[in-house]
């Protein structure tokens, strides 16, 4: 931990019970990826397309406390602002806009890694209602990194125009995360989307999100082998099957996460034993 990543753990002074998704026990990743998180209860992810509203759901969220600079060695803005709900403070952190987090463009790679060493209580997936299937596809790829998201479908009003219906129960029940109907630029819903966030950051809804399985033989029994031991050498990491198939793939960013035991401080149980090169390729 550098000297910056203690002062910001000793400032925000967790309590016993402080558990491993809260901001004061990840305040070392957090501030690597150029986030303060002193004086805030809950860290929360903003996601999406771009044209989805995302920006409007931001400042409809935040207001005028908010602030722009750029991420740790990337040209790539990030926004950030503030916003309380009941006696909670909440940092909202508004991430690039994207199609995917497979590629390995800059603003795909500041999505993915903050979802991912970031981890933050919440993920807020902001998705266009007029073109919903086409957004799904980030939704689950998001929901194989974290199991804490609420999905905010916006721009119902241009839906309603269209003729276009959402039913947020069906939808909610087969993603297995809240899902909440936005006209951000009307403010509508937005007051929905405040307690959903809150219900999930502080545990009160628990996400069972769904998750794709369906895969050829012989790449499933591969995936299950590597997650396997990606399980054992990470036992608290709650994305192992996602890293494991990132790992198939060949990304680079993600085989230097394990190789340099980076993936290692994101759990709380930090493990031991042969190099960790070697027993995932092993």
């Amino acid at each position: 931990m550098t000297t910056a990543d203690k002062k910001t753990a000793t400032a925000i002074q967790p309590t016993p019970e402080a558990c491993a998704t809260c901001p004061a026990f990840n305040a070392g990743h957090l501030t690597r990826l150029g986030i303060t998180i002193t004086d805030v209860d809950y860290v929360i992810a903003l996601a999406g397309n771009p044209n989805t509203g995302k920006s409007t759901v931001f400042n409809a969220m935040t207001g005028l406390r908010q602030h722009t600079g750029n991420w740790p060695g990337k040209t790539v803005t990030r926004a950030e602002g503030g916003f309380a709900y009941g006696d909670k403070k909440f940092k909202l952190v508004d991430l690039p806009g994207t199609y995917s987090l497979l590629s390995m463009s800059a603003d795909e790679e500041v999505a993915r890694d903050f979802i991912l060493f970031g981890r933050p209580d919440v993920t807020v997936i902001v998705a266009d209602a007029t073109r919903l299937e086409r957004n799904l596809n980030l939704v689950l790829q998001v929901l194989e990194i974290t199991d804490r998201a609420v999905l905010c479908v916006n721009l119902m009003d241009e839906a309603r125009r269209h003729n276009i219906s959402v039913d947020q129960r069906i939808l909610a029940k087969e993603l297995g995360i809240p899902v909440v109907l936005t006209a951000a630029r009307q403010r509508e819903g937005m007051d929905a989307l405040l307690q959903s966030i809150f219900e999930v950051a502080s545990g009160t809804f628990v996400c069972r999100p769904h998750r794709v399985h369906t895969l050829p033989r012989d790449v499933a029994e591969a995936l299950d082998a590597v997650t396997a031991r990606v399980r054992k050498l990470f036992p608290d990491l709650p994305n192992a099957r996602w890293v494991a198939l990132r790992l198939l793939e060949g990304d680079q960013r993600m085989i230097e996460a394990v190789q340099s035991g980076e993936l290692r401080t994101v759990v709380s149980n930090h493990t031991t034993g042969a190099p960790i090169a070697e027993e995932v390729t092993a």
